[in-house]
């Protein structure tokens, strides 16, 4: 896995671009949470946390190219720029859609939505046609398609909405985002042999609180995983004075990458 500088794909190939590597810390480096992959002309967009959209431009993808929306759970660092997005696909004289973009999230995401339609009503209410809302409860394995895309999601240790989600391409490659979580062994599996694994570390290891993940927490579950590669993500500011990647070498010997906002891998 290399990193690329451009839009197009290979055939079968998977391209993940880290949008927002941050938290709910505004950061003039990192953004909130954010993961795009992209599959052949799939664009599938993992959380939609402040600033998701301009970095999307500046990854060289606009909104109307986005096919699914997943949500890992519903704190604002993570959905906070969903009512926005929809806002601009109402809105924002983008082409007639082929086919519904699809809105996806765990325990209680149908309630959120209400809510959000109670605040903004018809500014963010596409016709049925163009959205298609999908609540997962994660307890069972739950599983979604796009298209010929297989997504599948378990929860995990944050809130009773959060998900981890696992991408499996056509040719079977596997790309795994755990949200937030803390030590979960619903996400261990899950990650079990994925080619990329994507996972939080948000606070080094002497400042670990419930519901998080550190660097060696995060390097345990990708080595139990036994996955190919693992990128740390949603880094608080207290992540910056540290040696992550140290720490991290602690429990994980394996190909390891620390994300930044814009950061392209594929697999």
């Amino acid at each position: 896995m290399t990193a690329f500088r451009h839009k197009k794909t290979r055939p079968g190939e998977v391209a993940v671009t880290i949008l927002g590597s941050g938290t709910c810390v505004p950061s003039l480096r990192r953004s909130a949470c954010a993961v795009l992959i992209q599959i052949d002309a799939r664009f599938l967009l993992f959380d939609c946390g402040p600033g998701t959209m301009r970095r999307l431009l500046e990854a060289g993808v606009n909104i109307f190219d986005i096919d699914a929306i997943f949500l890992s759970h519903l704190h604002p660092d993570h959905s906070g720029e969903l009512a926005a997005f929809l806002f601009s696909i109402k809105y924002g004289g983008g082409p007639d859609p082929k086919s519904p973009l699809i809105l996806v999230g765990g325990k209680g995401f149908l309630d959120f939505f209400d809510g959000l339609r109670k605040v903004y009503g018809q500014w963010i209410d596409p016709e049925p046609e163009v959205l298609k809302l999908v609540e997962l409860d994660g307890r069972q394995a739950d599983e979604c398609r796009v298209n010929d895309l297989m997504i599948r999601c378990k929860t995990v240790a944050h809130i009773d909405s959060s998900l981890a989600y696992r991408v499996t391409a056509p040719g079977g490659a596997a790309v795994v985002y755990s949200g937030d979580t803390d030590v979960s062994d619903t996400l261990t599996e899950l990650a079990e042999a994925a080619d990329l694994f994507i996972c939080e570390s948000a606070l080094p290891d002497d400042r670990k609180v419930p519901g998080h993940l550190t660097p060696s927490l995060a390097g345990e579950t990708a080595t139990r995983a036994r996955v190919k590669q693992l990128v740390l993500t949603h880094f608080y500011p207290e992540c910056d004075a540290v040696d992550i990647a140290a720490q991290c070498r602690k429990t994980y010997d394996g190909p390891l990458v620390l994300a930044e906002d814009l950061l392209r891998l594929r697999v």
